[in-house]
């Protein structure tokens, strides 16, 4: 049995509903918004959440309704800085609680109301999933490549730490320099040269390319690095690039063997 009556059940839908419509209207006038058919999915949706209001509005005619800015200011705030897609998906997020709502207020409402509040129970179950459809396609689809190079940073991490540990362990063997300054040396070249490389991976969906960036830019670093240690060590700069290279390439080449082996054996996709 559902608790509060007619009128507070409209009350709360007519607050929901106004919220969300403005939301979307503003969403979609956006200066920022290109994307067309973004624009005529956010209206559509603009239109929908209105049709409910008014619904919900017929009980309670004489309320004052309010809606909530902090709302609307947080979700344009999503949209500049996560997109459109993420926006509207952290918008639905609370669809699953509004359906259970409006099928508690069921009972409550009149006969002759019952055709037109079924109607915008549909819209609330499927017009999330026309969304999808009509955004297939979009950044969404490639979050899966976001989380790889999400995923070779954290990496990059992990190792940096590891790799400051043994560097501070080995400076303390006998090293006449600070140890410290040799782990935290160690570890901020670690990390930075393993943010470099994962970057490739957020600006596209196609790893073949984000591979070949990284590739250059491991070139680019070892030919640097080789260079600035030639003139400081007064050493030839071709013998440690081409060794470095060729070292670099070798594992890179030995690590798609293994990935390749793993997508056969394990069905994990090795990105390419």
């Amino acid at each position: 049995m559902p608790s509060g009556t007619l009128e507070e059940l409209a009350r709360e839908g007519c607050e929901d509903e106004l919220t969300d419509y403005t939301v979307y209207s503003k969403l979609s006038k956006l200066r920022i918004e290109n994307n067309q058919e973004f624009r005529k999915v956010l209206t559509q949706l603009a239109d929908t959440e209105h049709r409910h209001y008014e619904f919900w509005i017929k009980y309670i005619p004489n309320a004052k309704i309010t809606v909530s800015r902090f709302k609307v200011y947080v979700a344009i705030l999503v949209r500049i800085l996560f997109g459109t897609t993420f926006a509207s998906r952290f918008l639905e997020r609370n669809e699953s609680a509004v359906i259970r709502r409006y099928k508690a207020a069921e009972e409550f409402i009149p006969d002759e109301d019952r055709l037109e509040f079924e109607r915008m129970l549909q819209d609330e179950v499927t017009h999330e999933k026309e969304f999808e459809q009509k955004t297939a396609g979009s950044v969404i689809q490639y979050i899966s490549f976001v989380v790889l190079g999400l995923a070779g940073v954290v990496a990059g991490a992990a190792a940096s730490i590891a790799m400051s540990s043994a560097a501070y362990a080995q400076a303390k063997q006998g090293f006449q320099g600070s140890a410290r300054k040799s782990a935290t040396y160690t570890g901020v070249s670690y990390f930075a040269t393993a943010l470099i490389l994962a970057t490739p991976y957020f600006l596209t969906e196609k790893m073949t390319y984000a591979l070949a960036v990284s590739l250059m830019f491991a070139v680019a670093l070892i030919a640097f690095i080789s260079f600035y240690s030639s003139v400081i060590s007064d050493k030839p700069f071709t013998r440690d690039f081409l060794e470095m290279t060729s070292i670099m390439f070798g594992a890179t080449a030995a690590l798609y063997v293994l990935g390749t082996i793993i997508h056969a054996f394990v069905g994990i996709p090795v990105g390419l």
